[in-house]
């Protein structure tokens, strides 16, 4: 699977290791990656993401993992994130129409 965040998209960069004498030799840059279990209050399940810790900060200050995926830009998640946001979506429209 690929070292890529499925929530924030983000994902490998590459750049130089400089030594003293100034030789750069090709690197790369991997992202901080977790294994995180995540509840969606909307769905009442647990979902399981491969998550970056900066994404996780961001999860948690949204206040959840359903306030998180309906202000995500579409294009950032992956294709299993994005399925799970249409879930929620369509819960929360329901919801909102039988209240």
């Amino acid at each position: 699977m690929a070292r890529r965040c499925e929530l924030s998209g983000k994902g490998v960069q590459s750049g130089h290791n400089v030594s003293h004498s100034n030789n750069k030799t090709k690197r790369r840059y991997l992202p901080n990656l977790v294994n995180v279990t995540l509840i969606s209050d909307a769905l009442g399940e647990s979902l399981h993401f491969k998550v970056s810790a900066a994404a996780l900060r961001s999860v948690e200050h949204r206040g959840g993992l359903d306030a998180y995926l309906v202000k995500a830009d579409d294009s950032e998640l992956s294709p299993r994130a994005l399925l799970t946001k249409r879930e929620i979506v369509r819960k929360l429209a329901a919801t909102v129409v039988a209240a």
